[in-house]
């Protein structure tokens, strides 16, 4: 059984099936953790094929992700969830976005089987776009060697696109983790061509902030979403369809010897009460490391200052 829901005219498919498209269907295959400009590139000149051919466009992306599956113990951390990739891909005109479940026995299929049973056919692919790097198949042994033979054999073809650079390198996911954990969040924008995202439901908090004068909304996240350092930050956050600018903090609060990291915002122009709503918060910039203050004045005096350089830098954002 399919299942699929409809978003700005993308069809999200849970599940790899045969379709039957009424046009040719035009595929690209990937993970697209965080969608940065690497797989925008891929999935413009997916969708101009398309167009050009008279087809319909496709990606087809897995969850969890392999590593997560394959090595369990790696504490693989993703720059989207599931729900923020959806979000990211709808904005670029896929006629279809196909998630598939990634398992143990899915691992297992050699290159040839998945291309055979799975793209040719169920999906019945007319043309197979990759990134200069895709591997697949059991162990990844399948290379774009492999799938021109395959393509050869079974009546589809197969392009290869170049990689997109980022001063003389190809941005990967991979970078971009070690840069939001770096803090450097400038390079996070400009490889992701987007601000990275935390999205998450309202939980309640200690109500410490309320009482230094800055309440905030504290957001639960999800275990597999990579957090940046933790730190100060300035944020825009999406709430009951409006925009909102804050300050958001990660961490422990050391100042209160908390245990967990928690991730919390304080609104500059907000003041109600949202919880169990979902909030996405784009981090715009990155505006201090965490700190352990001497007593609750003293961080109160911290936030403020925190509060005046965000707003003297708020013009960059605002249009």
């Amino acid at each position: 059984m399919i299942t699929l829901q409809k978003v700005l005219g993308m069809e999200i498919i849970h599940g790899i099936h045969p379709l039957n498209p009424s046009k040719k269907l035009i595929l690209t295959i990937g993970m697209f953790d965080g969608v940065h400009r690497g797989h925008q590139s891929i999935i413009q000149q997916l969708n101009r094929y398309a167009e050009e051919t008279g087809g319909h466009s496709a990606l087809l992306s897995f969850t969890p992700h392999p590593r997560q599956v394959l090595q369990p113990d790696g504490e693989l951390k993703l720059l989207s969830t599931l729900e923020e990739k959806l979000d990211l891909l709808c904005q670029y005109h896929l006629d279809y976005a196909i998630i598939h479940p990634f398992t143990i026995e899915f691992s297992r299929l050699s290159a040839v089987e998945f291309v055979r049973d799975y793209l040719v056919n169920h999906l019945q692919i007319h043309t197979l776009l990759v990134g200069y790097d895709h591997h697949f198949g059991r162990n990844r042994m399948g290379d774009f060697q492999q799938l021109e033979e395959l393509a050869d054999l079974y009546n589809f073809q197969a392009l290869q696109l170049s990689a997109v650079l980022e001063n003389d390198l190809p941005i990967s996911s991979t970078k971009i983790r070690n840069a939001l954990l770096a803090s450097d969040i400038d390079y996070v924008t400009e490889a992701l061509g987007h601000f990275y995202p935390i999205t998450g439901k309202v939980i309640h908090g200690y109500k410490i902030g309320r009482k230094l004068g800055f309440p905030t909304i504290n957001m639960a996240f999800s275990k597999d979403k990579l957090l940046p350092a933790d730190g100060v930050y300035g944020v825009r956050v999406e709430l009951q369809n409006q925009l909102f600018f804050g300050l958001m903090n990660i961490g422990k609060s050391p100042t209160f010897d908390f245990k967990e990291q928690r991730v919390e915002v304080y609104l500059l122009d907000f003041d109600g009460e949202v919880y169990d709503e979902i909030v996405k918060a784009d981090i715009l910039c990155f505006i201090r490391g965490e700190k352990k203050f001497e007593n609750a004045e003293a961080l109160k005096n911290q936030i403020q200052r925190d509060e005046a350089y965000f707003h003297s830098r708020l013009h960059e954002w605002k249009t």
